[in-house]
């Protein structure tokens, strides 16, 4: 029997003031220097637990456009288009770092406060919780009956047997039980249950603070590129094949694990009303410094994994295909140019230089309708199966301006090279699949086709299991700490001399619940009715 000595009677209020932490210190010394004393007020409001919930609470409201806004470290090509799509407010969000929500210095500062004040309020906290989880239960107050839940009983026998009797009960049902002698023969225990409430209170948070560590180190040493790959080409992992590269702050552009792959075909199946069905791309891939060749499949969700890198499939559109002859003789034969998709039918823009036509520089700015419609003179496209594929084009021919080594769109001509007059229309045509359009300078244009292409995106994250481990451990603890109840429960077993010399017991019992008071209130019965008849336990009963 553990047995605690001495003491009087009294009620205590750490016995009857339940919380799912330990009592911290009432108050807390004063900094000797008054210079001091704003920088220690500043800590504490930022290291309280109601600060670190707002500044989740923030976390997840700034994350909020990264969901709603294409983001340029998953996807630029969608980014791009909503630039084109949107020429007022888009630059606006721009500015706003909401293209890259995640990397904005703003949602940096956010992320580390949060960091911050998690740290510094689980520290003393977890330190309280290891201290109480050694400490007995609280001594019994002194008036049982004024507790939310209490029942009084005679036992047969000295309050010594009675005690252990229950004692041993209690800890079969697992509640930590503290057994105390007191002056006159009373026996008083002292039980409780649900600690696991406030660890699992604590694990939350200390995996959420893995979590935030986790995303860092893989902010850090991971990386992410996308690129536009047409069926029939392909790209090996180098910084200078990605259409868009992230890099982590530790991240060497020349230690990129080396693979190397080709779509060999993009396929993609819709429904009747036009909704996507299912994209697929065939792929073959090399890894590391061997030259054996890997078949697979990519598909929304399902990406590839190999040395320690992701291949994901993002998005696909089309790229005619265009033979176009120069005035002087010269044939650029069978040129796809990737387009991108404006509207669910994947009517799509885009526009193929050619800097070495001679004498002019040629472009060819258009649309793209995998199904063509034509509306009053316009191309449209009505599915985006490519069911009748059309073009229609603007041919341009003068200085393109890329020998100025100014950065330029593929998806566009530079309207800068249109204003300035160094760039002139000379033609505007729509084709079908097999049509040539000759211009008046001796300029033929046959449009051959489609490609289809597909936007894939590299990502390395070290931390990867971490986050996983760190996800899991968040949702154990958010079960534990919604699920468990604290709760107390104490009996006083006071010895009474019956008038015909028999030694009888009356018993005292009291308890109360944090939470759920009304489901304590049944496991309150049934704990004092199994100790007041232990043969009802034996035979099935409450």
């Amino acid at each position: 029997m553990t047995t605690v000595r001495g003491g009087e009677q009294a009620a205590s209020d750490a016995a009857t003031r339940l919380s799912t932490q330990p009592t911290p210190p009432e108050s807390a010394p004063r900094p000797r220097r008054r210079a001091l004393a704003p920088l220690v007020r500043a800590w504490r409001r930022l290291t309280s637990m109601r600060t670190a919930l707002v500044l989740l609470f923030l976390l997840a409201l700034a994350a909020v456009p990264g969901s709603l806004l294409p983001q340029r470290a998953l996807n630029p090509t969608k980014v791009d288009t909503y630039l084109t799509q949107h020429p007022s407010l888009g630059p606006i969000l721009d500015r706003l770092s909401l293209f890259d929500v995640f990397a904005a210095p703003w949602f940096a500062a956010i992320y580390l406060l949060l960091f911050i004040s998690l740290i510094g309020c689980l520290v003393p906290r977890i330190r309280l919780h290891t201290k109480a989880l050694r400490a007995a239960p609280p001594r019994a107050p002194r008036h049982l009956g004024r507790l939310p839940e209490s029942t009084s009983y005679a036992g047969d026998g000295d309050p010594a047997a009675l005690g252990d009797s229950a004692r041993t009960a209690l800890r079969r049902d697992r509640w930590r039980v503290v057994t105390r002698e007191e002056p006159g023969g009373v026996v008083t225990l002292s039980a409780e249950k649900g600690y696991l409430r406030e660890t699992g209170n604590l694990l939350f948070h200390v995996a959420l603070t893995a979590l935030l560590v986790a995303v860092a180190i893989g902010k850090l040493w991971g990386y992410s590129g996308s690129v536009l790959v047409q069926e029939g080409d392909g790209f090996c992992n180098t910084v200078q094949q990605y259409d868009s590269f992230r890099p982590g702050r530790e991240v060497s552009g020349s230690a990129l694990a080396p693979f190397c792959m080709n779509l060999n075909k993009f396929t993609a199946s819709y429904e009747p009303d036009g909704t996507a069905e299912q994209f697929r791309a065939a792929i073959h891939y090399t890894k590391g410094l061997s030259t054996q060749t890997h078949s697979d499949v990519l598909q929304v969700n399902h990406p590839l994994r190999m040395e320690g890198l992701r291949l994901y499939l993002l998005g696909h559109g089309y790229s005619p295909v265009f033979t176009v002859r120069d005035p002087s003789g010269q044939v650029f034969n069978r040129v796809p140019a990737p387009f991108l998709p404006q509207n669910s039918n994947f009517f799509s823009q885009g526009a193929l230089k050619l800097p070495d036509a001679k004498p002019k520089q040629i472009a060819l700015d258009g649309a793209f309708a995998p199904t063509a419609a034509v509306a009053g003179g316009v191309l449209t496209s009505t599915s985006p199966t490519p069911k009748a594929p059309a073009v229609a084009i603007f041919v341009y021919e003068g200085d393109l301006g890329v020998d100025s080594g100014a950065p330029q769109s593929v998806y566009s001509i530079d309207r800068q090279q249109l204003q300035n007059g160094a760039l002139k229309q000379v033609g505007q045509k729509n084709l079908a699949v097999g049509q040539t359009y000759r211009l008046a300078d001796g300029t033929s244009i046959r449009f051959d086709g489609y490609k289809q292409w597909a936007s894939l995106q590299v990502s390395r994250d070290p931390a990867q299991d971490a986050v996983l481990g760190a996800a899991i451990a968040i949702v154990l603890g958010l079960l534990l700490s919604l699920r468990i109840r604290r709760r107390r429960l104490w009996l006083r077993l006071t010895p009474i001399d019956e008038p015909d010399g028999r030694r009888r017991t009356v018993v005292d019992a009291g308890g109360l619940a944090r939470t759920d008071a009304g489901v304590f209130s049944q496991e309150f019965r049934r704990t004092t009715g199994r100790l007041r008849d232990p043969s009802a336990e034996a035979q099935g009963k409450d």
